[in-house]
């Protein structure tokens, strides 16, 4: 796992999966003031949902790469009849697709927490509930990659069986970062259930993906 792990990190950084998802990030958040106009107050009130909105877009671009190259070089074959049961196996290449494309997205959301004004408090809240929340999104993803490997173009489909269920994801993450700004809002309940979420896919999301393999492989 820790193989695997390590050769998946730098064949995404190399592949330009993180390059890509902090560009196509920084796109979404350049151009939302030129969409609004130069209200500081406005951007700053809904900030944290933009950056929650172009971060969970941005992790879907890169989804559909999972195991795309592995089936094309018939490393997922291997994967697949090797000796470490495969959802420990898929949930090592979930951990290193979110270190190369999902953790730059953690670390540029301060940046761009500047383009729309927003206090350190919410840039803090944000990175916060990026790094709970955005291990989910990759955890969901997993599913929709390995129903969609066996096509041809499962790019677009990944993205269309992920973005239902990150949804939750996307509430209560910005549910805890509005909490962390707003003093009547709670901040650790939504928080708290965003960890809870992350957990959760932790289990269910390998396991599933690891079913959803086997299957393409059949």
């Amino acid at each position: 796992m820790k193989a695997l792990f390590l050769r998946d990190v730098r064949l995404g950084i190399a592949g330009g999966g993180a390059t890509v998802a902090v560009v196509f990030f920084l796109a979404v958040i350049a151009t939302i003031p030129f969409g609004i106009g130069p209200d500081l107050n406005l951007l700053s009130r809904i900030g944290p949902a933009i950056l929650w909105n172009g971060a969970l877009l941005s992790a879907l671009l890169t989804l559909d790469r999972l195991f795309q190259a592995d089936r094309d070089d018939g490393t997922l074959d291997l994967l697949i009849l090797g000796p470490t049961p495969l959802p420990l196996t898929v949930l090592a290449k979930c951990a290193a697709h979110w270190v190369a494309s999902g953790l730059p997205l953690v670390l540029a959301a301060p940046v761009l927490g500047l383009f729309l004004a927003l206090s350190p408090t919410a840039i803090g809240a944000v990175m916060a509930t990026l790094l709970v929340g955005t291990p989910a999104i990759t955890l969901i993803g997993a599913v929709g990659a390995a129903v969609a490997v066996a096509l041809p173009r499962g790019g677009l489909l990944v993205s269309v069986l992920v973005l239902p269920l990150a949804i939750p994801v996307l509430i209560f993450g910005v549910s805890a970062t509005y909490g962390a700004v707003n003093e009547p809002d709670p901040f650790l309940p939504p928080f708290l259930i965003l960890i809870a979420l992350t957990l959760f896919f932790a289990v269910l999301g390998p396991v599933a993906a690891a079913a959803a393999l086997r299957a393409s492989g059949d």
